[in-house]
């Protein structure tokens, strides 16, 4: 197999398997609060202590194959698509650390025998949103570059 191919797939792999990983944590999350705090402080510990770290990781090899790709390909690296796309990279960085901090509160809350309370369920609801809509983002300019 030529080597272009398979960076574009070793690019492309953790991008789809990102957006649907995080997609399928909000959905795993949101309905595990109805089966009570235990399966709830279960899911997520999981999603915390696992998956998060593998998403990282994940979205850490974006920038290094899109580089790669770029360079093998000749395609000038101040093109308007991938500044965007590096830009979008430190802002995905920064509200997946929000969601850590807040998934964390909300499990200790659980161990504790404490309700959480809207406005931290929320918020762990709007940092996944977002990073799920960065990730969609960084995939469109993915898709969007001239080939």
């Amino acid at each position: 197999m030529e080597n272009y191919l398979v960076l574009r797939i070793s690019h492309s792999v953790p991008a789809v398997l990102l957006l649907l990983g995080v997609l399928a944590h909000i959905i795993i999350v949101w309905r595990a609060r109805g089966k009570g705090p235990v399966i709830l402080a279960e899911k997520l510990r999981r999603t915390r202590v696992i998956s998060l770290p593998v998403f990282a990781l994940l979205a850490l090899s974006l920038p290094i194959t899109g580089w790669w790709m770029t360079h093998l390909s000749g395609l000038p690296l101040s093109q308007k698509w991938l500044m965007l796309s590096i830009a979008l990279l430190p802002l995905l960085f920064i509200f997946g650390g929000f969601l850590y901090s807040n998934l964390s509160r909300w499990q200790l809350q659980l161990a504790q025998q404490k309700s959480a309370s809207a406005r931290d369920q929320g918020l762990a609801l709007l940092w996944a949103i977002l990073v799920f809509v960065i990730l969609l983002a960084t995939s469109a300019l993915m898709g969007a570059k001239p080939v």
